[in-house]
């Protein structure tokens, strides 16, 4: 898996502005993802290289359009960690916060922070997105993303509350979502932000192409939202 990180980062043009142990750790955090996955279902991919291009280098091409030095971001929905702990590991100064309902996988991720030299403490919330985002972290996070197959609406109600003003949301998505992007409109709107940036991006070494959609926060939302979650079910912005 290293020698796969390595040439794609450099294929990324990311050589020289990542940690030089980044291959090293995203290799060994492969490896326990894989280990933990025969009894836990972390992830569908189940082979070494498909997990270093299609989640470590999938998540590294964000690198390429955000500046995440210094910052906060909030990974909402975070799984096995992605995008948020590749991110810390490519980005040390970032200021990581991991959120998903399943208290076993932030139990996990924790595991493998500690595991990993030179990565330090990361924050993780237990809980659902909607409840989180009328707590004590509403908007004071620069960015918060999402990389979830969850409709473009949704992930808009539960990711923008919890963006300070001038911070951003960002979607990982299809390229297949143009309808998506268009049906979303109004939750943007409503919610406090404008679509600023797309990109459509190749994972090396594939012929995949994954979309990255840059949502800015210019105002703050309604205090209304996020709604509970049956209503943001049954009746999407």
């Amino acid at each position: 898996m290293e020698e796969i990180i390595s040439a794609g980062l450099k294929e990324l043009g990311l050589t020289g502005r990542v940690p030089a142990d980044a291959p090293a750790q995203l290799a060994q955090y492969g490896r326990m993802l894989l280990e933990k996955n025969q009894v836990m279902n972390l992830t569908a991919i189940r082979e070494p290289e498909g997990v270093a291009r299609l989640h470590f280098l999938d998540c590294a091409a964000l690198l390429n359009f955000c500046d995440f030095e210094g910052k906060s971001l909030i990974d909402v929905g975070t799984g096995a960690g992605f995008p948020g702990m590749v991110l810390k590991i490519l980005v040390p100064s970032l200021k990581i916060n991991l959120l998903d309902s399943l208290s076993k996988r932030l139990e996990w991720l924790t595991e493998v922070y500690e595991d990993l030299d030179g990565v330090d403490s990361i924050t993780t919330f237990h809980g659902r997105a909607e409840e989180w985002g009328h707590k004590g972290y509403r908007e004071c996070f620069d960015f918060a993303t999402a990389r979830a197959v969850a409709d473009l609406r949704v992930l808009c109600e539960l990711c923008l509350p919890f963006v300070k003003v001038g911070g951003k949301f960002l979607a990982m998505k299809s390229t297949g979502s143009d309808q998506e992007l268009a049906e979303a409109d109004h939750a943007v709107k409503v919610l406090g932000g404008r679509v600023t940036e797309i990109h459509d991006y190749a994972i090396p070494g594939t012929d995949i192409t994954h979309r990255l959609i840059v949502m800015e926060k210019t105002a703050p939302t309604p205090k209304g939202y996020p709604r509970k979650w049956t209503r943001i079910q049954k009746n999407p912005l």
